[in-house]
């Protein structure tokens, strides 16, 4: 679980930064995209490179996906009667870390099918036509709802997530646990705010 949710998180970095391209014109977002399609050429074939990046990422959301199963029903065999005396109240990062996967979860499904497939696209689709997609899709008041719901899972997600895996590959110690949390604090503040600032930019007309 914790292997595969860095390399979501890795993942999550550089298509941050990539969504951020749209601030700088139609041009410029639309190139970003077909350079995506065509990264690795001339040594890799044309989207070679794409696909090989979403084989990983669908195998690592599959693994890290019945890793959470698998530990939770651990966790129940564990201990299948609850405590007498209830443990100190969890934050509400840890807390709410099964309904914000499940949230992930779906809200992956429902990005590919808008952006990727176009199959549930709002406006008129255009394939090679990120910019216009990304324009259409955050033009209307559900698909602003549905992707901000979602970025503050992940960024819940990613708060609790990021210190879980240091502590689980041996990174934890009582030394570094205070940099550990500001650390997971700060990558989920700024992708949350990263990811939320299309939408927010397309509302507000300043991406048009």
């Amino acid at each position: 679980m914790a292997v595969t949710g860095l390399i979501m998180l890795l993942y999550l970095v550089v298509h941050m930064l990539g969504n951020l391209k749209i601030f700088f014109g139609a041009g410029e977002f639309n190139g970003y995209a077909a350079w995506l399609r065509t990264m690795g050429e001339p040594f890799l074939h044309h989207e070679w490179a794409l696909w090989i990046v979403r084989v990983v990422l669908l195998a690592a959301v599959v693994l890290h996906a019945v890793s959470a199963a698998q530990l939770s029903r651990r966790d129940i065999r564990a201990r299948p009667v609850k405590y007498v005396h209830k443990r100190p109240r969890a934050g509400y990062a840890t807390r709410t870390m099964r309904w914000g996967g499940i949230i992930l979860g779906l809200f992956i499904v429902w990005h590919i099918l808008d952006l990727t497939t176009g199959t549930v696209h709002a406006g008129d689709f255009q394939h090679g036509q990120a910019y216009q997609n990304v324009v259409g899709t955050f033009s209307t008041w559900y698909g602003n709802t549905i992707y901000i719901v979602a970025m503050v899972a992940l960024g819940l997600h990613i708060q609790h997530g990021f210190w879980s895996a240091a502590q689980t590959l041996g990174a934890g110690s009582g030394s570094r646990d205070r940099l550990l949390k500001a650390t997971a604090n700060v990558l989920a503040l700024l992708l949350t705010l990263g990811f939320i600032a299309v939408p927010v930019a397309v509302m507000t007309g300043l991406v048009s």
